[in-house]
């Protein structure tokens, strides 16, 4: 049974997730091969399908409590249940914080018109708000009108900028291109570091293969640089990584063996 909690320092995670859907790599990854999927031991099924994950991340970090994004709010989603099986009190969360807007991340903002989290502060990268809230965008995206936009209307969210400081211990780091606000947090705490991964990558397999771009990446090229920029780093410092897409619970680091870098879950 993998450890759901991890310390970088005197920071504190805990790895939540909203679902572990199946499905062909080929549907995310449509210029990939299978042949190179199966590159990996035990990353497909028999049915040649990648388990996936709808992952969250609650930090506890100068005496505040932050859950980083809010999952899908599927029919069969998880992530409200397995915060309290993990011992986190949604209504003690101080802070959401998204790192991008897609309905994956932002999905249990709200139930029936009413907050997930109602003691918290949402926050939102400033670029993913100018982004999504265009009425040419937002028109394919009604979940933003559903579970973004009514956090603004009840003046319960704030705008941030690149470089953010949520603590003493946690930056925002503009990671452009999955979405063109799209933002990682660095935690440097008592002199060791951490990194929240967001949407950078969404498969261990760009760990080797770090040119594949998913579809749903707004900017693949982009996307493409800013991932080799973010895993090259993470790879020669060996910075503790909290992945939301990677197997559960997602705490692992970027490794590099003789002929490839690989991502090593701890």
């Amino acid at each position: 049974m993998p450890d759901h909690t991890i310390s970088v320092g005197n920071v504190q995670l805990v790895s939540v997730s909203d679902g572990f859907p199946f499905s062909s790599p080929l549907d995310s990854f449509p210029d990939t091969e299978i042949g190179q999927w199966q590159e990996f031991p035990g990353l497909l099924n028999e049915n040649n399908q990648v388990r996936s994950r709808y992952g969250s991340v609650v930090i506890r970090s100068s005496g505040q409590v932050i859950l980083v994004d809010t999952g899908m709010q599927a029919v069969d989603g998880t992530l409200l249940d397995d915060l309290a099986r993990k011992g986190v009190d949604r209504n003690s969360i101080d802070i959401v914080i998204f790192t991008h807007l897609h309905p994956d991340h932002v999905g249990w903002n709200l139930t029936n018109g009413k907050p997930n989290f109602p003691n918290a502060r949402y926050l939102v990268p400033k670029a993913d708000w100018d982004y999504w809230t265009q009425p040419s965008v937002m028109k394919g995206a009604g979940y933003i009108r559903s579970q973004v936009i009514p956090l603004e209307e009840m003046k319960l969210m704030d705008i941030i900028d690149d470089g953010y400081n949520i603590t003493g211990e946690l930056t925002t780091v503009a990671t452009p291109g999955h979405t063109p606000g799209h933002i990682s947090i660095a935690i440097a705490s008592q002199g060791e570091r951490g990194y929240i991964l967001g949407d950078v990558a969404h498969s261990t397999a760009q760990a080797h293969y770090t040119d594949w771009s998913p579809i749903y990446d707004v900017d693949q090229e982009l996307s493409r640089r800013t991932r080799h920029t973010v895993l090259d780093m993470l790879e020669k410092e060996g910075i503790l990584v909290s992945a939301g897409h990677y197997p559960d619970p997602g705490f692992g680091r970027f490794l590099r063996g003789p002929s490839r870098r690989y991502w090593q879950g701890v």
